[in-house]
C-alpha cells in the first residue's frame, strides 16, 4: 500500500517495483511449497504483463507452473495449490497453468494468446534454466511458425479492433482492448521478436508508457482492476496525473494511440509486404533458378514512384533542394491510393527545407490535390502528422491535434474531423465552381476549436492568416474566412429558425455575402455534417438546408425575400390539405409516413405525401398532425408521442390561416387558425404506433381525461438510474434581431422523453403563443426554437422576454 502512494516513485520504476515485491512474496510462497510437497525440478514462470514486468495496482496475475515431469502428478498438484490458493486469498485474479515444457510448447502451438504470453517468460522462482529453455524453444518456435501465425495475429487484432473501436476517438476508451492501446502495442513486440518485420520505434516506448501511466491512475482512482476510462472518473484520474482536466488527459491518451495505431498500420503493412515477397520470390528463383530480381519502381510524380505497393521516392529525388517535395509525394500517393512509406516521410522530414511564406503556387495545388482525393487523404494525412510534417505546414494545427469533442454527436477528435470533412467535401468538389477553397475551407472550418471563446469567430481570424500563408490572394482570404465564420449558420437556420419570415433569410444573405460564397457555403454544410457522424444530416435536414440556400440566393440575386415551396411539396400542399382536413372535421388530423412504404396509418385524411424520388430518410418516420388552434395543443401532442416511447428528432410547428396558403376559408364565419405540426420520429425500440392510436389520445390529451405530466412521472420514477455524469443544466436565450415579427427563444437542454411536453407546458404557463417552433436533436442535444408573441400578437418586451426564459430554464431544471 505504501508503495502506491509514493507519488514520487510512479509510472516504469513503480510497475517494476511491483513486480519485484510480488516475485519475492510468490518466490517464497514456492520454497515453502516445494520443501512440503519434496517435489524438484519446478520453476514458478510470469507470462504475459507480469512477465514484462508490467504490473498496474490492481493488475491479475499471470502465471505458470513449470515442472520437468518427473515428481508425482498428485505432488505436483499439491504444490500448484500451495501457490494458487494464497493467491486467490489476498483478493488477487490469476490466469495460471501447470505444465511440462513439451506441454506449454504444444499449447502454445495451437492457443496464439498462450503463445503471446510466452514470449515474455520471466523466472520467479525455481530452476531458471528450465524456464531459459523453454524462453529459447517458444521464440525459435514462434520465428519458424511467424508466416502462418502472424497473419492469424493479425485477424486477431482486427477482429477486436472492430469490436472495441478506435480508442483515440472513444470518450470512454478501453485503454488495453481498443484499437491503439496496449493489446496493439504487445502485438507490435510480438512481430518484433518474429524478425520478420519492426514497428517504427518513434515514439513507440513513449506511447505504451502513457497508456500504462493512465491504468496506473485508473486503477488508484477506481480501486478496480478496470481498463475502461469512464467519463465520470477521467477527472480524478488526470489529477492522479498531474494533468489539468479530463480533457487533457484525453488528449494525451489519443496521441498515445495515434503513435501505436499507425506504427500498428505501418508494420502490418510490412508484414504482409514481405510474406507476399518471400512467396513471390520463390516462385520467381524457381523459374528463373535462383537469380534475384529487382523490386519494380513505376513513377508517380516527379521525385516521387511507386514501389511494392507504396509511394516512395526516386533515387534521384533531393529534398534538401525542393521544399515542395512533401507535398508533391503526399499528393501523388493519395492520387494513387497509395500508403506513404515511412522511409520517405523520415527522409523528408529530416531534409526538406520549410517552404516559403507565401506558398508558391505549386506548393498550394499539390496541397489541395491531397485534399480532393478522398478516402486514401486520411492515411497519407497520418503519415504526414508522424513525421511532424504537418506541424510544418500549418502551425496552428497542433492546438486541434487529438483534442476531444465531448458531444456524442461528433464521431471524431477535431484534427481527425477536418480531414474527414475534406474527405466529404473532395465528394461534392464539382458542385462548386472553386473547389480548392472548399477543400481548404473543409480543412479548416473548426480550426478555431483549439483555441478559447466562439471557435467560428476565433477561426474566421486563423483562416484568414493561414489563407494568406498558403498564397490565396486577398478576395479568396476573404472567403474562405467568411467560410469558416459562418460555417454552422446554414444548418443552425435552417433547424431552428422560421424560414417563412423574411429577415431570416435576409441575415443569411448579408451574412454571406455573395452567390459563391453561398453555393461553397452549401457544400461545406453538407460536407461538416456527413464528418460529424449520423446523427447530424438527414434528408429532412438537407432539404431544410436547401430551402434556405435558395431563398437566401434569390435575395442575394436582387430578389425580395419571399416563401418558397420547398423541396418535398409541404409549403403548399400537404399543410394545406391537412388544416383543410381538420376544419372539415373539427378534430384533429394526423398522417403517419415511412420513407420506403409511405402512410403506415392515417386518419382522416385520404392521401398520403407524393414522395417520389425522394431521398431515403435515415432517422425515423414523418408524422403531420392538424389541429384547431386552442391552447395546450404542443404539449399535449409532445406529451402522446412521448407516452408512446417516440424519439423526436426534427419537429416544426407553423400555424396556417384559412384563405392562406392555399387552403379554403369555408362557408359562414371565418374559422380561426389551424396548427399544424411537422414531426420527424424514430421509435425507441419495438415498431412504430398507428396514427388512429396516436389521435386517439390526442384527443383525449386535448380535452384533460388523458393526464400526461402523471402518466410521464409514473415512467420515470419506475425507470432504473443509470450511472454516469450529470449533464449540464439546461440554457435559454433570447434572440432580439431574428424577427421582426415575433420573440424567438431558444432552448438547449439535454434530450429526454417529455422534454419537448415540459416546454410546451411553460410556454403555455406563461400566456404566450408560439407561432412556430423548430425542434432539433442531435445525439443527447436538443436545440429547440420557439418563434412566440405576446396576447396582442406582437413580440414580447425586452423585460417579458427575460422572465420568459428565466421561467423556462426553471421549469427545465
Amino acid at each position: 500500500m505504501l508503495l502506491l502512494q509514493e507519488k514520487e516513485r510512479s509510472g516504469p520504476p513503480r510497475r517494476l517495483a511491483l513486480a519485484s515485491l510480488t516475485d519475492r512474496w510468490l518466490a517464497a510462497l514456492f520454497a515453502t511449497a516445494c520443501r512440503a510437497t519434496r517435489v524438484h525440478g519446478a520453476a514458478l514462470v510470469a507470462v504475459g504483463g507480469y512477465g514484462r514486468g508490467e504490473l498496474s495496482p490492481r493488475s491479475d496475475l499471470d502465471l505458470l507452473l513449470l515442472h520437468d515431469g518427473s515428481a508425482d502428478p498428485r505432488a505436483v498438484a499439491t504444490l500448484a495449490d500451495r501457490i494458487w490458493y494464497p493467491v486467490w486469498d489476498l483478493g488477487l485474479s490469476l490466469d495460471h497453468s501447470v505444465r511440462t515444457p513439451a506441454e506449454a510448447r504444444r499449447t502454445a502451438g495451437g492457443d496464439l494468446r498462450a503463445h503471446l504470453g510466452l514470449l515474455d517468460a520471466r523466472p520467479v522462482a525455481g530452476d531458471p534454466a528450465q524456464v531459459a529453455g523453454l524462453r529459447t524453444a517458444v521464440l525459435a518456435d514462434w520465428r519458424e511458425a511467424a508466416p502462418r501465425r502472424l497473419p492469424e495475429l493479425h485477424d486477431l487484432c482486427r477482429e477486436r479492433a472492430e469490436r472495441q473501436g478506435e480508442l483515440r476517438f472513444l470518450l470512454e476508451p478501453d485503454l488495453k482492448e481498443a484499437r491503439g492501446g496496449l493489446r496493439d502495442a504487445t502485438a507490435l513486440r510480438a512481430v518484433a521478436a518474429s524478425w520478420l518485420a519492426d514497428a517504427p520505434r518513434e515514439g513507440l516506448d513513449d506511447a505504451r508508457r502513457t497508456l500504462l501511466d493512465t491504468r496506473d491512475a485508473l486503477h488508484l482512482t477506481t480501486g478496480r482492476a478496470t481498463d475502461r476510462l469512464a467519463l465520470q472518473e477521467q477527472d480524478q484520474v488526470a489529477a492522479e496525473l498531474g494533468l489539468l482536466d479530463g480533457d487533457a488527459l484525453l488528449r494525451q491518451v489519443y496521441e498515445a494511440a495515434r503513435t501505436v495505431s499507425y506504427a500498428t498500420d505501418v508494420t502490418w503493412r510490412e508484414v504482409h509486404r514481405v510474406l507476399r515477397a518471400r512467396s513471390a520470390g520463390s516462385r520467381v528463383r524457381a523459374v528463373l533458378g535462383g537469380r534475384r530480381t529487382e523490386p519494380r519502381r513505376t513513377p508517380l510524380a516527379d521525385g516521387v514512384v511507386e514501389q511494392d505497393g507504396e509511394a516512395v521516392l526516386a533515387r534521384t529525388a533531393r529534398p534538401e533542394r525542393d521544399p515542395v517535395l512533401a507535398l508533391r509525394a503526399a499528393a501523388a500517393a493519395a492520387q494513387a491510393g497509395l500508403p506513404l512509406s515511412r522511409h520517405a516521410v523520415r527522409r523528408l522530414a529530416r531534409a526538406a527545407p520549410p517552404l516559403p511564406v507565401p506558398w508558391p503556387a505549386e506548393a498550394r495545388q499539390e496541397f489541395v490535390i491531397l485534399l480532393g482525393a478522398g478516402r486514401p487523404t486520411v492515411a497519407v494525412w497520418e503519415a504526414l502528422e508522424a513525421g511532424g510534417l504537418i506541424d510544418r505546414l500549418l502551425p496552428d494545427w497542433e492546438r486541434v491535434r487529438c483534442r476531444p469533442q465531448r458531444n456524442a454527436v461528433h464521431t471524431w477528435t477535431v484534427d481527425r474531423h477536418l480531414v474527414e470533412t475534406a474527405v466529404r467535401a473532395a465528394a461534392l468538389a464539382r458542385r462548386v465552381d472553386r473547389p480548392d477553397l472548399l477543400l481548404v475551407a473543409a480543412l479548416l472550418h473548426d480550426i478555431g476549436k483549439g483555441w478559447p471563446g466562439d471557435h467560428c469567430v476565433t477561426g474566421e481570424t486563423i483562416a484568414r492568416d493561414m489563407a494568406v500563408r498558403l498564397g490565396f490572394d486577398t478576395g479568396d482570404a476573404a472567403v474562405l474566412a467568411t467560410l469558416v465564420r459562418h460555417h454552422l449558420l446554414l444548418a443552425e437556420t435552417a433547424t431552428r429558425r422560421d424560414l417563412d419570415d423574411p429577415q431570416t433569410v435576409r441575415a443569411v444573405a448579408d451574412a454571406v455575402g455573395s452567390p459563391r460564397a453561398l453555393e461553397l457555403l452549401h457544400a461545406l454544410t453538407e460536407a461538416d455534417a456527413l464528418a460529424t457522424g449520423p446523427a447530424a444530416w438527414s434528408a429532412w435536414r438537407a432539404g431544410l438546408v436547401a430551402d434556405l440556400v435558395r431563398r437566401a440566393g434569390a435575395v442575394l440575386a436582387g430578389a425580395a425575400p419571399a416563401a418558397v415551396v420547398r423541396p418535398d411539396g409541404d409549403a403548399g400542399g400537404e399543410r394545406a390539405r391537412l388544416a383543410a382536413e381538420a376544419l372539415r372535421t373539427g378534430g384533429p388530423v394526423l398522417a403517419l409516413y415511412t420513407g420506403a412504404s409511405g402512410v403506415t396509418g392515417a386518419t382522416d385524411t385520404p392521401v398520403g405525401p407524393d414522395g417520389a424520388g425522394a431521398p431515403p430518410e435515415p432517422v425515423g418516420a414523418e408524422l403531420l398532425i392538424a389541429v384547431a388552434e386552442r391552447p395546450g395543443v404542443l404539449p399535449a401532442a409532445a406529451g402522446v408521442l412521448a407516452l408512446h416511447r417516440l424519439t423526436v428528432r426534427a419537429a416544426e410547428l407553423s400555424v396556417v390561416v384559412p384563405g392562406e396558403a392555399g387552403t379554403p376559408p369555408g362557408d359562414g364565419p371565418r374559422p380561426g387558425p389551424v396548427i399544424v405540426l411537422r414531426w420527424r420520429v424514430a421509435a425507441a425500440y419495438g415498431s412504430l404506433p398507428q396514427a388512429a392510436r396516436l389521435r386517439a389520445d390526442l384527443v383525449r390529451a386535448l380535452d384533460g381525461s388523458l393526464d400526461i405530466p402523471a402518466r410521464l412521472a409514473e415512467r420515470e420514477a419506475a425507470r432504473p438510474r443509470r450511472r454516469g455524469t450529470e449533464p449540464s443544466p439546461p440554457r435559454v436565450t433570447v434572440d432580439p434581431a431574428a424577427s421582426r415579427h415575433a420573440t424567438v427563444v431558444e432552448v438547449r437542454a439535454q434530450d429526454a422523453p417529455g422534454l419537448l411536453h415540459r416546454i410546451g407546458r411553460a410556454l403555455e404557463s406563461a400566456g404566450v403563443r408560439v407561432r412556430s417552433a423548430h425542434v432539433s436533436t442531435l445525439g443527447a442535444h436538443a436545440v429547440d426554437a420557439f418563434y412566440v408573441t405576446g396576447p396582442g400578437g406582437r413580440p414580447l418586451p425586452k423585460a417579458a422576454a427575460a422572465e420568459l426564459a428565466r421561467a423556462l430554464e426553471q421549469a427545465l431544471g
